[in-house]
């Protein structure tokens, strides 16, 4: 059995953050390993997400908002201003790319080959070959074609999922897992710090999943038996952590 990790986040924001990541990570494998047409799905996807709402804005000010929190640590004697140095370094370096007219992911819209595969991709029963000639000829071509078209496509979107990326490992950071215990499958916490992500570890063989419930300050853990589908009566321990 292994360790799983959840995370449940607080605010709108995150909620996005988490998902553009996991499609970028999903994409990511597609572009290391041959798994035919799978890399359309979270390509589509990403694509969806980025025309829907225009992210730049948001990123922008939580790069801002980082780099004054890290400029907070060359207070403390203990820091390493070099790894400070190198780390504001990297936040300023992914701004720019964000100060662009056009929309990132706009000249996707132009590629024939992807708009016609997207406008009938969720067909029932596709992939066959009658339904989509185009992608049957993509497929036949060698691995090492396809596969520097889908680090273009993901190249792409790069300027978003960066800074995202970044700043997801940064909000993270900012709270060590912590071992903690739910009597009957239940565990309440607050916290005097606006909160934007909650993060479960449990091991596997409790047989039981966590569902997080809160707000930025306030947040409530059930945990559900897997076989039985309803929560455990069970004392379930798990590691937590509260990020900020």
């Amino acid at each position: 059995m292994t360790d799983l990790i959840y995370e449940q986040p607080l605010n709108e924001k995150i909620r996005s953050y988490l998902r553009i990541e996991n499609l970028a990570l999903q994409l990511q494998q597609h572009a290391e390993h041959d798994h035919q047409y799978q890399c359309f799905n979270p390509l589509f996807s990403l694509a969806e997400l980025t025309e829907r709402c225009d992210y730049r804005t948001d990123i922008l000010k939580d790069i801002e908002k980082q780099i004054q929190l890290i400029s907070q640590w060359r207070t403390h004697s203990s820091v390493d201003n070099d790894q400070v140095d190198k780390l504001t370094d990297r936040l300023i370096a992914l701004k720019s790319p964000l100060q662009t007219q056009e929309r990132i992911g706009c000249s996707l819209k132009r590629d024939k080959f992807l708009t016609s595969l997207r406008q009938r991709f969720n067909m029932t029963g596709a992939y066959c070959n009658f339904d989509f000639p185009q992608l049957h000829f993509w497929l036949g071509k060698d691995w090492q074609y396809r596969q520097r078209d889908i680090n273009n496509w993901l190249a792409e979107y790069h300027p978003l999922l960066a800074p995202i990326m970044l700043l997801l490992e940064l909000i993270r950071a900012t709270e060590d897992f912590r071992l903690s215990q739910a009597p009957v499958g239940f565990y309440q916490g607050n916290s005097s710090l606006p909160l934007s992500l909650i993060r479960v570890k449990i091991n596997s063989d409790q047989n039981c999943y966590p569902t997080v419930s809160g707000n930025r300050n306030r947040y409530a853990i059930h945990f559900v038996d897997f076989d039985l589908h309803r929560h455990t009566c069970e004392t379930i321990d798990f590691s937590l952590a509260t990020c900020s």
